[in-house]
């Protein structure tokens, strides 16, 4: 197949792209999802077709630097569009790749659609997998509940159980909401006695909305679970945050997107080739275009893409920059800057207060971490596996180990 829209370069930096070929569709109601309000965008079914499926591999692949490329699957839930979408892609990525590439997948789930037939293809096809859990039953039923409004825990631990049993390790991906941040060490355990090998936590964050934590909450949450990680853990449980905090006393940059000082390397894709800066940012403010008009590379290079990224530095507050963490921080997410700095200006992390006791409260023990690494050490607290310098780096950054964890060695 060669492209409708031409010749195309290859992208100036990493990249990263969430690709959402079921829109925002999800066979959950999440309390709490940011993402479900986006189906307004696109009224009516959202799925992305077969020729755009196959346009958007044919440039994924000629603005990647390689010899590997990414692809990432999200939501909504993109499980809903069924196996066969994703053997499609697969077919298409080994027709449209260069000879000696290695072309990788990983897709994010609620898990509630997992059977062994999907356990056999992930495995398989060597996919990555993020699996939405927010521990125990009863911290993850109350806000997660199905399109009935029933809980779905026994569910996503279904899923979780076939996963394992067909090989795959996911990355849990823990959304922390007003519930469960009172219950750090009940979440942390949890997650430990399944055997979790990696651990996102994502604040649940929404100007008004119920299930925000407080930032202050937040801060204690992630406080406690670092003293007992550290006391226990570390080798053995890798915990995207906390790897984040060292980084910077390993002279590394953030991988992070939320941590690094500009952003805009991850964007989104739509179902109907929409390209969005970020997946908090998917609005018709934010359309850098369509890429059946305009090349993925082209797009993703952009003046608008690149002030977007450029703005996370740019419009940092006087607060922050004289911040004795900012190194650690970097203002962190600008979706979450709605609330004022002390002093009256615009623009602070909601999390902000948090954050900072975290950074302050894991600065000293991290230190000591690093200072007792050999030298050329592998820069990463709690690394669960080899890695080659051209495999995915194993702190889920998305980016090539020799492109973040191994740039210091």
């Amino acid at each position: 197949m060669r492209s409708r829209i031409g010749v195309m370069g290859r992208v100036s930096r990493d990249f990263q792209v969430f690709a959402k070929p079921a829109g925002a569709f999800c066979n959950l109601d999440c309390h709490y999802c940011y993402y479900k309000d986006k189906s307004s965008l696109y009224p009516g079914t959202a799925r992305m077709p077969d020729s755009l499926l196959e346009e958007y591999i044919v440039q994924h692949l000629a603005a990647a630097d390689g010899p590997e490329a990414g692809f990432s699957w999200h939501g909504g839930e993109p499980t809903t569009l069924g196996l066969g979408f994703y053997r499609k892609a697969v077919e298409l990525q080994r027709k449209h790749k260069p000879s000696g590439w290695v072309v990788r997948n990983g897709i994010q789930t609620n898990g509630a659609l997992l059977d062994d037939e999907w356990g056999r293809f992930l495995s398989a096809e060597g996919f990555s997998v993020g699996l939405s859990l927010d521990g125990p039953a009863e911290l993850h039923d109350p806000y997660r509940v199905d399109r009935g409004g029933r809980p779905t825990h026994r569910q996503a631990m279904r899923g979780y159980d076939v996963l394992r049993r067909h090989g795959v390790h996911p990355d849990i991906v823990c959304v922390v909401h007003s519930l469960n941040v009172r219950h750090p060490l009940t979440v942390y355990r949890f997650f430990r006695e399944i055997g979790c090998r990696y651990l996102v936590f994502l604040p649940a964050v929404e100007p008004g909305s119920p299930y925000m934590p407080s930032a202050e909450d937040f801060g204690a949450f992630l406080c406690k679970i670092f003293d007992e990680w550290i006391a226990r853990d570390t080798g053995r449980i890798m915990i995207q945050t906390f790897d984040e905090a060292a980084r910077p006393a390993l002279g590394l940059d953030h991988s992070l997107c939320v941590f690094r000082e500009t952003c805009g390397q991850i964007p989104v894709l739509e179902h109907n080739g929409d390209l969005f800066p970020c997946d908090h940012y998917v609005d018709r403010e934010h359309r850098l275009g369509n890429i059946l008009e305009t090349p993925l590379a082209e797009l993703l290079d952009s003046p608008a893409q690149r002030a977007f990224g450029d703005a996370k530095r740019d419009a940092l507050p006087r607060y922050c920059r004289e911040c004795e963490v900012l190194a650690m921080c970097r203002g962190g997410c600008p979706k979450y800057r709605f609330i004022r700095t002390p002093d009256g200006e615009e623009g602070l992390n909601y999390l902000c207060a948090g954050l900072k006791r975290f950074f302050l409260h894991s600065r000293a023990p991290l230190a000591r971490w690093v200072s007792r690494q050999q030298p050329r050490a592998v820069p990463t607290l709690s690394r669960p596996a080899a890695a080659g310098r051209n495999d995915p780096c194993p702190c889920g950054s998305g980016r090539k180990y020799k492109k973040c964890c191994a740039a210091g060695q």
